[in-house]
């Protein structure tokens, strides 16, 4: 016959914690990769951001994200969801794809 020690009891307590732990990070590794393929694809959508607002490229004269000069300019981009671009309307026409004159 066996005898449980103290000694045993905690390395068994100690084994059980682990392997919760594990499938515990496990659970919350996969439900992030999971998150993160839900996030829709996003695409740059010139002359809909506001003075300041753009994520990057405003054109000369500026270097980058929130550096546009003036509503809506036309060089500068934000990303927003895959196919909403050109359904964006705004006092000065429609997102675009591409660049356009402001």
């Amino acid at each position: 016959m066996s005898r449980s020690t103290p000694a045993s009891a905690a390395l068994a307590f100690a084994l059980a914690a682990l392997a919760s732990g594990a499938a515990l990070a496990q659970g919350m590794a996969a439900d992030k990769k999971d998150a993160m393929k839900a996030k829709p694809e996003m695409e740059k959508c010139y002359g809909v951001s506001m003075a300041g607002k753009n994520d990057c490229a405003a054109g000369p004269g500026t270097t980058c994200a929130g550096t546009s000069k003036v509503d809506y300019q036309g060089n500068a981009w934000k990303y927003v969801p895959k196919g909403t671009c050109t359904t964006i309307k705004t006092s000065k026409g429609m997102g675009s794809l591409q660049p356009v004159k402001s």
